[in-house]
């Protein structure tokens, strides 16, 4: 680690991400968790908290744009602490000299995502910056939820015989936001997969499956999410090769620019473990909602090798599924 200088690769949600949360700010804030919220006991109910920002850029992107992922990535970060996603905070930084059409079109796209949501916006905060400091608009946001039912899900929880499933086709958001990059344009069809995952996740939970971690893969793809998930819960995790759902003009596109699918952002995709006995239901539940319709078993939990992901491959070998060190392109969300 650079312990002198940040690095792009420091946000990526790779090793670089762990490294500094690490060493520098669970020692700070003596952090005990790290999921993607925090769970907290208020008059005994429990609600789910938590935070994020975002500089995707281009602020517009094929199938979305910082508007809609700034209500997706926060709703799904509270869904997958198993939690009802219920307000919201939104905050902006404007770049001086942003059209006023183009801020209109991102509140519209906040608000009807909002709706599809079923979160409300309930307080905000706006900032401008001299022209050249900030690439049009960022956004923060924080979010409140309640945590539905008793049982409660943590990247932590994964047990050996566990399966692992996801809701449909992996690095569709990145490759989206990659398309339209100035300097690395390529021709495709492949629109951001954008979408509250909350309606899945209550889906599942409803059925009363033993549920052990659900995760969302936004930085650094389904890779890091899996290897925080092995390393946090001290299991290995196998996928297998001919499972993963990847469309052809994603790995395509990862082919021409020697990228790997299994690193790459999402941002409507939800990895589920849970029991093996359970696996059959909570799948054909999933195919019932219309953000699983194409979900299917990518892999296993086990025993060993301790926080280790693996892949079979398609002619029987296996490989490390190493955690990346930071993303193949930064400013993905």
């Amino acid at each position: 680690m650079n312990r002198h200088r940040i690095l792009l690769a420091h946000g990526g949600g790779g090793s670089l991400t762990q490294e500094l949360i690490q060493r520098l700010f669970v020692p700070a804030f003596k952090m005990s968790s790290l999921d993607d919220a925090a769970v907290l006991a208020v008059d005994r109910v429990r609600l789910a908290f938590t935070t994020d920002s975002y500089v995707v850029k281009p602020y517009v992107f094929p199938g979305g744009d910082i508007g809609r992922l700034a209500v997706c990535g926060t709703v799904n970060d509270l869904a997958v602490q198993g939690a009802q996603p219920l307000w919201l905070s939104l905050s902006f930084i404007l770049e001086e000299g942003l059209p006023v059409a183009d801020l209109e079109s991102i509140v519209a796209s906040i608000a009807t995502t909002a709706s599809e949501a079923g979160v409300t916006i309930v307080t905000g905060d706006t900032k401008v910056v001299e022209r050249g400091q900030c690439e049009g608009l960022y956004i923060n946001t924080a979010g409140i939820g309640r945590v539905a039912g008793r049982r409660s899900v943590s990247h932590a929880g994964a047990k050996p015989g566990d399966v692992v499933l996801i809701n449909g086709p992996i690095g569709e958001h990145g490759v989206a936001v990659m398309s339209r990059r100035a300097g690395i344009e390529f021709q495709t069809s492949v629109v951001s997969d954008s979408a509250p995952v909350w309606p899945l996740v209550k889906a599942i939970l409803d059925l009363g499956a033993e549920v052990h971690t659900l995760r969302d893969p936004t930085r650094g793809g389904v890779a890091a999410a899996l290897n925080d998930i092995a390393t946090a819960s001290g299991v290995g995790i196998r996928l297998e090769e001919k499972a993963l759902p990847i469309g052809r003009e994603v790995r395509g596109a990862c082919d021409l620019l020697g990228l790997d699918p299994l690193t790459i952002a999402n941002e409507g995709k939800l990895l589920v473990i849970c029991r093996q006995a359970d696996a059959e239901r909570v799948l054909a539940t999933m195919k019932r909602q219309p953000l699983g319709r194409q979900a299917v078993v990518i892999g296993e939990v086990m025993e060993t090798p301790k926080a280790m992901v693996l892949l079979r491959t398609t002619i029987g070998g296996e490989r490390i599924v190493d955690m990346p060190t930071g993303e193949d392109l930064p400013r993905i969300c």
